[in-house]
């Protein structure tokens, strides 16, 4: 069952659901710049063309192209100069959602967090470890 929601886009009343974040009015808008897309770039001459190309010959904005990318209506490996950008630097990418460059960084990040998170709990190990001897006035005076 979907839930109430104001379109993103022009902020009508509509029920959303799992498929379908628009209100239908703006769905049907998609749908048309969908196909211009696609009849653009399905064209042999046009299939090595860039984002900027497509938008400049179609009218479409970019966001939505990346958007028809990234929800699989545009399928790149039919057209070998789009992409979307990477969420972290902005390049151009054509799977996932980080660059390779972006997911080195990241991972390298990551390592070094653990051999942090590591050199933490060996240091409260040995601490742990380590044993306390407390002097005591009464018996360290005593004779034995």
């Amino acid at each position: 069952m979907g839930e109430l929601a104001n379109c993103p886009k022009c902020g009508e009343i509509f029920v959303k659901t799992q498929f379908r974040d628009i209100c239908q009015k703006c769905w049907k808008e998609e749908e048309i710049a969908f196909e211009t897309v696609y009849q653009f770039i399905r064209k042999r001459e046009n299939r090595a063309a860039t984002i900027q190309q497509v938008v400049e010959a179609t009218g479409v904005e970019e966001e939505l192209i990346f958007k028809f990318i990234r929800t699989g209506r545009l399928i790149l490996t039919q057209f070998t100069n789009l992409g979307y950008p990477c969420d972290k630097c902005g390049k151009l990418i054509r799977e996932g959602k980080l660059c390779e460059t972006c997911i080195e960084v990241l991972r390298k990040e990551l390592q070094l967090h653990e051999a942090e998170e590591e050199r933490k709990r060996e240091i409260e190990k040995r601490e742990k470890q380590r044993a306390y001897f407390v002097l005591d006035e009464k018996y360290h005076n005593r004779e034995f």
